[in-house]
């Protein structure tokens, strides 16, 4: 006698959840180092074998990365002396969500804001002005003000008062122009504000990053305050960070279509890039992610930074499905 038929979509909801669980566990065993060589052949044919499979994988990987910020942000935030969590995100904590209770727990806020290469957040969402993967945007406001606008950023304005022009920066990178008319610039926390100057706000999941380009701006947290001028920065995730002297032309070299970068390793470079095209960049070798690189990207070409990896550092490239690329 036969059993009993089974429920279609019951078959096909547990072939996506295992299919699911085989992304993360690819994930954990390649951003760990444990991939071997034939590991490597092994994803390969597994991420090629169908579009969902690419999609699992990217979702899984842009999760990983979500969750690694915030415990290393929880870890900082610890007291000295108290028990520090590891750096590496286990294999059972990932793919049996471990991690994902941990991050709440430590009031992982992340999980509410999670990075726009993985969804929007509601914040997002809400916000006045977006802008996607590559793509940039520079806003005309009253006062003479101008916004250029990043990739992966969002922002709200508030055109309510007509002595200050307030501007909330809730994920990513901005670039502001201001003129007579004062400016103030709300970011993880802090203030940043001025008139009569540029500077460009960097807002990731754990910290903020402000460039003086031209003119003075008071950066605020907390009760403290900085004031920086031109070819100046200083980052603040819980505190104010120390004041230091930058080129322009790498802090803000997006502005002219340009990724450049000055003795960077590999890895950081990578990360970076990773942020203005689709798909994802994946380093499988720990040991080159430490080489350190000056280079100049073109924005608008950015298909091509795989071959000079490849003919500079002899590193193995395979393009993948779903603007995969595995760099090892």
């Amino acid at each position: 006698m036969s059993g009993p038929i089974p429920d279609p979509m019951t078959v096909k909801t547990d072939a996506l959840a295992d299919l699911r669980a085989r992304a993360k566990d690819w994930v954990v065993q390649i951003e760990t180092g444990d991939a071997s060589e034939a590991d490597l052949r092994e994803f390969e044919r597994w991420l090629s074998a169908t579009p969902q499979h690419v999609e699992a994988y990217a979702q899984a990987e842009r999760l990983w990365r979500m969750l690694e910020a915030p415990l290393q942000a929880a870890d900082r935030q610890r007291p000295k002396g108290g028990a520090a969590r590891t750096h590496a995100i286990g294999r059972r904590g990932f793919v049996g969500g471990a991690i994902a209770a941990s991050v709440v727990a430590a009031g992982g806020a992340m999980l509410v804001r999670p990075p726009l290469g993985l969804w929007p957040s509601l914040s997002e969402l809400a916000s006045d002005y977006r802008t996607a993967v590559g793509e940039q945007r520079k806003l005309d406001l009253a006062g003479g003000i101008s916004v250029e606008m990043n990739t992966r950023t969002s922002l709200n304005i508030d055109a309510g008062r007509p002595d200050e022009q307030r501007i909330e920066l809730i994920e990513g990178e901005a670039a502001v122009t201001a003129g007579a008319t004062p400016v103030r610039v709300h970011a993880g926390g802090g203030t940043v504000a001025a008139a009569n100057a540029q500077f460009v706000v960097r807002c990731d999941v754990a910290s903020v990053q402000v460039t003086c380009l031209a003119g003075r701006v008071d950066v605020a947290l907390g009760g403290k305050d900085a004031d920086i001028g031109a070819r100046q920065q200083i980052g603040y995730g819980r505190d104010l960070g120390t004041v230091v002297t930058v080129d322009p032309v790498v802090a803000a070299g997006w502005r002219d279509g340009m990724l450049v970068f000055e003795n960077e390793p590999l890895a950081y470079v990578i990360d970076e890039i990773n942020r203005y095209r689709p798909g994802r960049i994946v380093l499988t070798n720990a040991e080159l992610g430490r080489r350190q690189v000056s280079a100049r990207f073109r924005l608008a070409r950015l298909d091509a930074v795989t071959t000079q990896f490849r003919e500079v550092f002899g590193a193995k490239v395979t393009t993948l499905a779903g603007g995969i690329v595995i760099v090892g």
